[in-house]
């Protein structure tokens, strides 16, 4: 399984209109070679440079139905999408994509797609601790795509 993205590419800087700096939009991201055994996809963004415990988690898409292969670009920040599954809370406590948006220097964001044998059955906004709990003994597969980012004042 593969993970990509039209604005996004490996180890390279996420384009400052998904970030803080910028529109502060989500970027879009899709898949190819998922196992046909899947019963539906968790899309998390995450940032583990945060300086915080266990990062920031900066997206949570999660229920995303079987035969989904693309998130469309700017995801309206609501919980349940048509075609996308369920939004959760972001580390700032907020539904949907917040960018990224460093304190200082350059961070690391890890978009992870987890392809599932069952939904997660988990109500709209769920935070990213419930996401991953619930995400135990349900992962077929995961792949990643990794872009970094840091504030043009070098902050």
């Amino acid at each position: 399984m593969r993970l990509l993205s039209s604005a996004i590419q490996e180890g390279e800087p996420v384009p400052q209109r998904f970030t803080c700096e910028g529109e502060n939009v989500s970027p879009e991201f899709y898949w190819e070679d998922a196992p046909k055994e899947t019963k539906s996809f968790v899309l998390i963004v995450h940032d583990p440079d945060a300086p915080r415990d266990n990062g920031f988690t900066h997206w949570l898409l999660y229920d995303i139905p079987p035969g989904v292969t693309r998130i469309r670009e700017d995801l309206p920040q609501q919980a349940p999408v048509a075609d996308s599954g369920l939004q959760g809370k972001n580390d700032s406590g907020k539904l949907g994509y917040t960018g990224p948006c460093p304190p200082s220097g350059r961070h690391r964001y890890f978009a992870r797609l987890y392809a599932l044998r069952k939904q997660l059955d988990l109500p709209p906004g769920a935070t990213a601790m419930e996401v991953k709990t619930a995400l135990q003994g349900k992962v077929i597969e995961q792949t990643e795509l990794m872009g970094t980012f840091a504030k043009s004042n070098g902050q």
